[in-house]
């Protein structure tokens, strides 16, 4: 459904509507619709907004500034809004690309990104490098080819916000027993830990005694399938992970202390890392949209960290990729955009689902 006016009325009655997962989409400018949303009403909100200065959208809008600053300001004024109407569970997803200025490269989504911490009190959770694999054609002779994009993400407390970190994992792969002894799943017997244990000098006789019972206990673990793979770091074989300062590091401590310490693989599998490859498909042409992002862009976010009965927000929907996962996941969205043509696009897309 596509709202050109009377916009409160209607937000108010999809928010109370709790069956219908159908997106509404709303004609506006994004800082004037968002006042008309309840405040602490949306678990979820993910955009890409214009990027500055790079292309003529219809209608205008933001983008179009003449000075980098002042772009800034326009977007913060609709992140402001964003932040007002988030639950205090709720995170917000922001892709954004750079552009280069009188031969510079701006630096335009860190510049937003500290901007959106330092004067909104944003708290940032990750920033996601998205590789995208390949690019445009590029004829710059004086520089590299520029192949990914920000996606950060953000949450207005630090802890207690909506999470389902398990929801992301990879399958792990399994242990198995070969001629009765455990194999993980990276290989490891423990033959060679024991090794090292057993011919240490700088573990006391009482530290290997220690060690060796620790790592049959791991092991028996891994046989059982309540983890899924481990490391063991032992003093004077391995260097202590992340630093050797027990300032900093716990493991460092834990190391001086004990003399051994494990790192163990979670039994339902890794979550995903901060680099993500994707390739930016472009299912809907360029004649529709000048830059569509991905779907495979917003699944991770919405699965991690919008609930299954959440509602998504876009304000700069465009196309309406975010509310067409939204909906193939089960939630209900909301978007916002100032070119019916493309809501247009986007309530035809979504529509073909049901």
């Amino acid at each position: 459904m596509i709202v050109t006016h009377d916009v409160r009325r209607h937000i108010l009655a999809y928010l109370e509507d709790h069956q219908n997962l159908e997106p509404l989409f709303i004609l506006g400018d994004a800082a004037t619709v968002l006042r008309a949303i309840p405040g602490e009403s949306i678990d979820f909100c993910m955009t890409s907004p214009p990027y500055w200065r790079k292309r003529q959208y219809p209608n205008g809008g933001i983008g179009l500034e003449k000075d980098y600053r002042e772009y800034i300001s326009a977007l913060l004024r609709v992140f402001a809004e964003v932040k007002r109407v988030l639950k205090t569970t709720g995170s917000f997803w922001l892709n954004i690309g750079d552009t280069y200025h009188k031969k510079g490269l701006v630096g335009i989504p860190w510049r937003v990104a500290i901007s959106l911490m330092d004067e909104q009190g944003w708290i940032m959770r990750n920033d996601i490098i998205w590789n995208k694999l390949k690019g445009s054609p590029d004829t710059a002779k004086d520089r590299l080819r520029n192949l990914h994009e920000y996606l950060f993400h953000f949450v207005k407390m630090p802890r207690g916000y909506y999470y389902d970190v398990d929801a992301i994992r990879s399958k792990p792969r399994k242990a198995r027993v070969v001629n009765g002894a455990v194999v993980s799943a990276t290989g490891v017997t423990g033959v060679r830990y024991k090794r090292q244990i057993e011919l240490s000098t700088a573990l006391s006789e009482a530290e290997k005694k220690r060690a060796f019972q620790a790592l049959e206990e791991m092991l028996g673990k891994v046989k059982r399938g309540e983890i899924a793979d481990f490391r063991m770091i032992i003093r004077g074989q391995h260097r202590t992970t992340h630093s050797d300062s027990e300032r900093v590091s716990g493991r460092a401590r834990e190391l001086r202390e004990k003399g051994f310490y494990f790192l163990v693989y979670h039994p339902k599998g890794s979550k995903p890392g901060d680099v993500w490859d994707i390739l930016p498909e472009d299912t809907q042409k360029r004649h529709k949209h000048f830059a569509p992002y991905p779907e495979d862009l917003c699944r991770v976010p919405i699965i991690a960290t919008c609930p299954p009965e959440g509602i998504v927000l876009d304000p700069f929907c465009g196309t309406g990729t975010t509310m067409l996962v939204a909906r193939k996941l089960g939630r209900k969205s909301l978007g916002i955009d100032i070119a019916l043509d493309y809501l247009k696009i986007a309530e035809e897309r979504c529509r073909l689902l049901l």
